[in-house]
């Protein structure tokens, strides 16, 4: 079962990468994050060895990108056996055994043999999940932090306000809610929700403390 999961997961990677060109979106903010950081060697309040770590942890992952042949996941479209059992999950029923024996087949391999040919699948798509940590590790990185309260569980800001590629919401730990988010130009809203399943959707009603930290690269 948890092959399957995984299995399931790649498919919607695959989907995902395949919708638009991830692989120059990628290059191109390697390269332009590399500019930038280089602009930062003279910045005595920078480590000059931990900028160094990061360069050549993106000139790492930029050549292994270079070295992808074609469309990111363009190995796994062309494997008969997998892009069968792609267009049978969205069928219902329609991955059941005797629909799909080899699958299930396959599902009952020792464990290590479909690990083997699990990460076979995956090696050669690792330098896009390499290339997004980078990008995700320098935006969250970036960001502002500021302490704020949502008076009964509801935060505002004006648009005006802030430029952000992300926003990141921390609270505390053991606080049995989740916040949603919505935000446009004219505003950005941020919801509370007590986080029990099962029960109608409404706003937490007491105030809450919360961190908000604006990333923009």
């Amino acid at each position: 079962m948890q092959h399957h999961a995984s299995l399931m997961t790649l498919f919607e990677i695959l989907e995902v990468t395949s919708r638009a060109d991830i692989k120059t979106d990628l290059l191109q903010e390697l390269e332009r994050q590399k500019q930038l950081l280089e602009t930062l060697r003279k910045n005595p309040d920078i480590s000059e060895s931990a900028l160094d770590n990061v360069l050549d942890n993106i000139q790492t992952t930029f050549r292994s990108m270079l070295e992808i042949s074609g469309k990111v996941g363009e190995h796994l479209r062309d494997n008969e056996w997998l892009m069968t059992i792609k267009q049978r999950t969205n069928i219902p029923g329609g991955i059941c055994e005797f629909e799909l024996p080899s699958y299930h087949y396959w599902l009952n391999l020792d464990p290590s043999l479909r690990r083997k040919d699990f990460n076979e699948w995956l090696a050669p798509m690792l330098p896009i999940r390499n290339a997004f940590d980078i990008v995700l590790y320098l935006l969250r990185g970036s960001g502002k932090t500021t302490q704020n309260i949502a008076y009964q569980g509801i935060f505002q800001q004006p648009g005006s306000d802030y430029i952000a590629h992300m926003l990141r919401v921390s609270v505390s730990e053991d606080f049995p809610c989740v916040p949603e988010i919505s935000a446009n130009k004219y505003a950005l809203n941020i919801r509370f929700i007590p986080s029990q399943s099962g029960q109608r959707v409404k706003v937490y009603e007491k105030d809450v403390s919360f961190e908000l930290t604006f990333c923009n690269l």
